[in-house]
């Protein structure tokens, strides 16, 4: 099984990389190549920035956005987006300025609401809170427990069902969304322990 760890210059690859070998990955590949991509058997796809400079910089790898399209809609690859990763999965991000994501999940990134009392970005650990059944048996995909949040914009998910898990910043926040093959995450598996090493560990059985 061939793992294509994205590599458009946006992600912490190194810790992700990392993270994924210590979950028993057996072949990951760090690429920047679209026939690598189309040849994948699971696709991650990280992002640490804003969203315009991490959708500018994917597509600037010629042909990357059209092997995903082919490889993650098309013919049904396990994806995972992280982070900034699972924020391009949206219609659109508002994070200086209004940028276009990869459509895949309809919604928005916006800006976490200024609350009283609480600071923006929303850093550290908090609950993720599944909201509905995302199974993997025998255990689920997105179980509940403590991750690593690090972001100051979230998604706005418009279709309630492929809303997967919610934390709390002064209310509900998107923890993660998904449809199908797809399943983004708004935190860090790869800072987030053992909660993030067994979430890695079920994407890499995930039968979709």
């Amino acid at each position: 099984m061939m793992l294509a760890l994205i590599d458009y210059g946006a992600g912490n690859l190194r810790s992700v990389e990392n993270a994924l070998r210590a979950a028993r990955a057996p072949d990951v590949t760090v690429t920047a190549d679209p026939d690598t991509v189309r040849r994948a058997d699971r696709i991650v796809l990280p992002g640490v920035g804003a969203f315009g400079a991490c959708m500018s910089a994917l597509s600037s790898l010629d042909g990357m956005i059209d092997a995903l399209n082919e490889r993650v809609v098309d013919m049904g690859a396990p994806f995972l987006g992280i982070c900034v990763g699972m924020q391009l999965m949206a219609n659109a991000g508002e994070e200086m300025g209004i940028y276009p994501g990869l459509g895949w999940i309809e919604g928005t990134v916006r800006h976490l609401p200024d609350t009283p009392g609480l600071k923006v970005p929303h850093m550290g650990w908090n609950d993720v809170v599944p909201a509905q059944e995302h199974p993997l048996p025998p255990h689920p995909l997105i179980a509940p427990g403590e991750a690593y949040f690090l972001h100051s914009y979230a998604f706005d998910v418009a279709d309630p069902s492929e809303l997967v898990a919610t934390t709390d910043h002064g209310g509900p926040v998107t923890a993660a969304i998904g449809r199908d093959n797809m399943l983004g995450v708004q935190f860090h598996p790869e800072k987030s322990q053992a909660y993030g090493l067994a979430l890695l560990g079920r994407f890499l059985e995930w039968k979709p």
